[in-house]
């Protein structure tokens, strides 16, 4: 007799429920109108990728740098309203920014 049926024997009216599938994080990101900059800059000698513009809440967008820098595996760190991404990766954050449904901006090259 497996545990299970035990335990089905000893609890008959204990209904097992199913656990809610969560839904991912692109779902419960704000989605603005605005396009959200997505900057190439070089700081001492060593290239960045600068995500600014996004006007939700800040919870939301640090959870998207965090994504994003899981996504790309690099570094990175969220300051001053902007996710700083180590690295020249504009061409795949872009990508990865329009299949959530942002509108995005490349600036500068």
């Amino acid at each position: 007799m497996d545990i299970q049926d035990q335990l089905k024997n000893l609890f008959p009216e204990h209904i097992k429920e199913e656990p809610e599938e969560t839904s991912d994080n692109n779902d419960s990101l704000w989605i603005q109108d605005d396009p959200i900059m997505c900057k190439y800059e070089k700081r001492k000698g060593k290239p960045i990728t600068i995500i600014d513009g996004y006007t939700g809440a800040t919870e939301d967008f640090k959870l998207l740098a965090k994504e994003l820098k899981t996504t790309l595996s690099v570094g990175g760190s969220f300051k001053d309203d902007k996710i700083i991404i180590q690295g020249d990766f504009r061409d795949k954050i872009m990508t990865i920014l329009k299949d959530k449904g942002f509108s995005v901006k490349r600036v500068g090259g």
